[in-house]
């Protein structure tokens, strides 16, 4: 699938609320295992979550003694709420707890799964599931995206444990990012490409070569850039990234707008340079606090103390036909400046003295070791 037309994709499913995208097992399995120990004697929430077909209530009821859970807890919303086992239809939200096997026949079963009703809708910002989430140790789930911002800071304000699946995008927003660079938050170990398939409602509209639909006849739609987000520590999170390459000023060269340089590529990051990086937001796959220090990041204006070192005046964007419009995205993201004209669309500004073009956001960071 092309990265416009996911991009577009996961653009219409924010805006029309589309945010019903079903974690698949193997997934959640592959994530799981690298936290085993932090789970025993613990209470875990699935606040998102229908039980007909989370294969998050899935995956912790059928694993509840191996993981030494004490309890679990699913919520679900109102319409997408069914008795889990008659197929009944219920007019109210509810949640399931879990404690165990209770009749040693090793499966969930309706006589040891507590369903009760909510008073509202089963929200993750109600009254009701606030009080819920306030009981519970550690929160695991696949929020919707389109209110991944307000989840996360929910989750911060009631100091929670949490292992969650968003868009790479998310670093980008101010909230995210502000826990990422205090170290509250950072990635989960397993990254794949990042390209994961999810299972979608009845009424999903499937337009795009990533969608699927099985013999079963449920859909499937994949998207790329997914990636966990927890703040629960594994060992591999410490693992130093291997560095081989020496710093020259014309293979990384210094931001027009930042005091940083500019590296295009994680692998490329060079290993006997002590001042200021630029490196793309995939950084964070492999990034180790011990290693490095996050700066900031050049997203927006002023942000996060990366603070540029120039404003342009009356940016313009020259487009490939020649034409001008308004180049503002200039002033909000890290810029290269060339003395010959780039290919393709590049910028201008009365105060530049050159051809600009923009590059994605740059996380800003500076190896530890070095400066020490």
């Amino acid at each position: 699938m092309k990265k416009k037309t996911l991009n577009r994709n996961l653009h219409k499913a924010k805006n029309a609320k589309k945010d019903e995208f079903y974690t698949q097992l193997p997934d959640i399995e592959r994530e799981m295992k690298h936290y085993k120990d932090h789970f025993k004697g613990k209470v875990v929430l699935c606040n998102c979550d229908d039980p007909r077909v989370s294969n998050f209530f899935h995956y912790f009821s059928y694993s509840f003694e191996e993981l030494g859970l004490k309890k679990l807890i699913t919520t679900c919303y109102k319409n997408q709420d069914m008795d889990l086992f008659s197929q009944n239809k219920s007019e109210k939200a509810i949640y399931l707890e879990y404690e165990g096997d209770k009749n040693n026949n090793k499966v969930p079963d309706p006589e040891e799964i507590g369903i009760k009703h909510l008073k509202r809708d089963g929200d993750f910002r109600s009254e009701e599931c606030i009080e819920l989430l306030k009981q519970v140790d550690i929160v695991v789930t696949n929020p919707p995206f389109s209110l991944f911002r307000k989840y996360v800071a929910q989750l911060d304000e009631y100091g929670k444990k949490f292992i969650i699946i968003g868009n790479v995008n998310a670093i980008t927003y101010k909230e995210t990012f502000k826990m990422i660079k205090e170290d509250k938050l950072w990635l989960g170990p397993s990254i794949h490409s990042g390209d994961r398939e999810f299972g979608v409602p009845d009424n999903y509209p499937l337009r795009a070569a990533g969608c699927r639909v099985d013999e079963e006849g449920r859909k499937f739609i994949r998207v790329k850039g997914v990636r966990w987000f927890t703040n629960l520590d594994y060992a591999e999170r410490h693992e130093d990234l291997i560095l081989y390459k020496q710093y020259n000023e014309e293979e990384y060269p210094t931001y027009d707008n930042y005091d940083a340089i500019n590296v295009n590529k994680v692998k490329d990051i060079p290993a006997d340079y002590n001042g200021v990086m630029g490196v793309p937001i995939t950084f964070l796959d492999k990034y180790n606090p011990d290693q490095f220090e996050i700066l900031g990041i050049t997203a927006g204006r002023d942000e996060f103390e990366a603070i540029p070192t120039k404003r342009y005046k009356n940016p313009k964007q020259i487009n490939k036909d020649g034409s001008e419009t308004n180049g503002s995205k200039a002033n909000t993201r890290s810029t290269l400046l060339w003395s010959k004209k780039p290919d393709g669309i590049y910028y201008t500004a009365d105060n530049a003295s050159g051809y600009l073009s923009i590059l994605y956001a740059r996380i800003l960071i500076r190896n530890k070791g070095l400066n020490n």
